[in-house]
Order: C-alpha cells, then structure tokens, then sequence
C-alpha cells in the first residue's frame, strides 16, 4: 500500500519532504466515494489505483446521498510541495444516466478548455487524460451502469487566476491534473508541462513568429511596442534553454525574445536556465561590453544592471542595448542551429527600448 506523505528528498539540500497527491487522484477517489453513495454506502476511506500501479488509500472529507445523486470530497493535501491547490476541497457529484458510459463536466471551479493544442480538445472540461483514465476506473470498481460525473473546486476559478489557466485558454477555473496520481515536492515538471503548453497552443492556432518573455515585465513591453494577440505572447520564465529547444521542433518560421538585459544578457554566455541558482549575474558581462564598445566613462558602483544602463547617456544606452542584442541575437542562432529566424528586442524595468537586433518586420510595431 503506497503511503500519503512518504517522504522524498531534496536534491539541493538533502532535507526530506513530504509527497502529496494530485489534483486527479482527489477527483478519483470522491468520484468512487460518491459512487459508493449512490450505492447507499458512505465510506470514511476508499483505495485508489494510480496509474503506476500503487494503490493508495484516500480519506473522505464529506460523502452523502442526495435523492438522485450521489456526493463526495476529498482534500488536496501537496505535501511539501507549493502547490497552489494544496489544501482546495475537489468535490465530485455522481448521477445515474440512462445510455452512454461516462460523461464528464465541470462544476464550480473547473475550467473549460476554449483554445486548441492542449491535451484536451476545446468545448470540454480541465480535466485532462490520465485523471479521466482514473476516475473511469474507480467508478468501475463499483458499477458499470452509465454515470454523469460533475467535478467542482469551491474557489477554484480564484485559484485559477494565480495559474497559467487564463493564458492557456482555460476558462472559469483550475484543471485537474497528474500523470503518476502523486505530486513529487518541487518537481519542475508540472511548471515545464505549462510552458510547453503555451508552445503548444501558439502552433495549434497557426501563429508562425512566437514572442518569447521572461515574464510580466516583457509581456507588457510586448504587448505596448507591438501589435500581438495575447497568445502570441509566451511566458518562459527562466527555461530559456528548454522553451528554445521545443519551439525549434515546432512549426514556427521565427522567434522574438523580448525582455530585461539583467535576464536575456546572460544567453550571450551561454546561460540558458537564467535563475540565479543556475546561472551568474549579467551585470559583468554587460560592464564588460559596455567597456568593449563604448567610449565614454563609465558608471561605477552599480549593483544592477538596470541601474548602469539607466547612469549612461541616452546614445550609449541604445548602443550598448544594440551590442547586446546582437549577442544574444549569435547565441540564440548558435543553439537553434539556424533552423528559424531569431530577432531579440531589449527593453528597461518601465519596458521603454534599450536595444534590438535581427529582421524585426515581421513583428508588427506599434505607431505612436
């Protein structure tokens, strides 16, 4: 029997943490509770199978049989991991049907896929294949007449605001998701499975010339300096490398990267994963070029890259902000193997210009 809260550990620290449980093993196991239900049977307990093959034993929150239904709870417990569902009730309702087989939808708090390239199609509820796959299974383990499951998240759609759902098309709420039924502390995965995912939905929506951001900052200077729907617009966070590498497979003709030199500078080194805990700061490879190129004196005692450029001249900034650009510009193309075309646009902290290089008209610009 698999155990809620075994313990993993920490790659970084070696400190040992608790793992939680998925999003779809909830659904799963108050689907088979609800089931129970309509059974005139209310568990405190039921076992689930998840899809590697462990079986885990799950509590109840609440479980009740209404008239024509039947009702059931279950509480999102992460673990360790900052999980934004950790602690959300995932309720599911379960309702005999008179043909069919399963016939999933969304309650209160889960979302409806609206954009194409996502794992479901749009028109049908967040609830993606391998949870599907699990709560088909567990309302099986009770009953094989046909049933209408209904699955709810009480301020979900909430919840959903502090996610990727919105710019992945997902509206009204939050998806249920997982792949193994258990959530591993600080696993990467789920946040990668969302940045492909907007990749994903740009080349399913036939956009040609993605637009690759850090984060807030460049959307917002993206969205001001040029003419771009929002799902033209692509959050990387700091995976430059591995957003690159996907897109490269994708049928894109070019890229834009569009942010802060603090960030997109240290791709010119080579550093494609830009956290702090995997790569250095930018601010000496910057002082470095501005010391290359520019024939000026140069600011001292500047701790952020923001800072030097906003302590040169107006001239020296964009052409420093230019040199960069190129750089980055030769690094990126160096990595794509020169598959597609790249254009790079610098921008500072208020997403004014600071620099840019590479074919840029195929980017509309704004006229101001």
């Amino acid at each position: 029997m698999f155990k809620i809260n075994s313990e993993t550990v920490n790659e970084t620290n070696n400190q040992k943490l608790r793992t939680g449980i998925t999003t779809g093993t909830c659904a799963a196991a108050a689907a088979k509770a609800a089931t129970l239900a309509l059974c005139d049977l209310t568990p405190s307990v039921v076992d689930i199978k998840l899809p590697l093959g462990q079986v885990l034993t799950i509590p109840l929150l609440d479980v009740k049989l209404f008239s024509d239904l039947g009702y059931a709870s279950v509480r999102k417990d992460a673990g360790d991991d900052p999980d934004i569902t950790d602690g959300a009730t995932i309720a599911v309702e379960i309702a005999w049907m008179t043909a069919g087989d399963i016939s999933f939808h969304a309650g209160e708090g889960v979302g409806i896929v609206t954009k194409p390239g996502l794992q479901i199609p749009p028109g049908e509820p967040a609830i993606n294949p391998v949870p599907r796959q699990m709560i088909h299974q567990a309302i099986r383990s009770v009953t094989t007449k046909p049933v209408k499951v209904t699955v709810s998240v009480p301020n979900g759609h909430e919840l959903a605001q502090k996610t990727f759902n919105p710019r992945l098309g997902i509206q009204g709420g939050l998806s249920i998701l997982g792949t193994t039924g258990i959530v591993k502390p600080y696993s990467r995965q789920a946040v990668l499975h969302s940045l492909k995912s907007a990749l994903d939905i740009a080349a399913a929506l036939g956009i040609r010339f993605p637009v690759l951001v850090p984060g807030n900052i460049g959307r917002k200077a993206a969205l001001a300096h040029f003419v771009l729907p929002e799902e033209q617009v692509i959050d990387v966070g700091n995976d430059w490398g591995y957003m690159l590498d996907y897109a490269n497979h994708l049928n894109f003709e070019a890229i834009l990267a569009l942010g802060h030199p603090g960030k997109l500078a240290k791709l010119a080194n080579g550093d494609w994963n830009t956290h702090s805990s995997h790569s250095s700061s930018a601010l000496p490879y910057v002082i470095q070029k501005a010391t290359t190129i520019l024939d000026c004196e140069l600011p001292t005692d500047t701790p952020t890259v923001d800072g030097f450029f906003q302590a040169l001249p107006t001239t020296k900034q964009q052409q420093l902000g230019n040199a960069i650009a190129t750089a980055i510009l030769q690094s990126i193309l160096k990595k794509l193997a020169r598959r597609i075309n790249v254009g790079v646009v610098l921008v500072n902290m208020q997403g004014g210009l600071l620099g840019e290089a590479g074919e840029l008209s195929l980017w509309t610009r704004k006229q101001f």
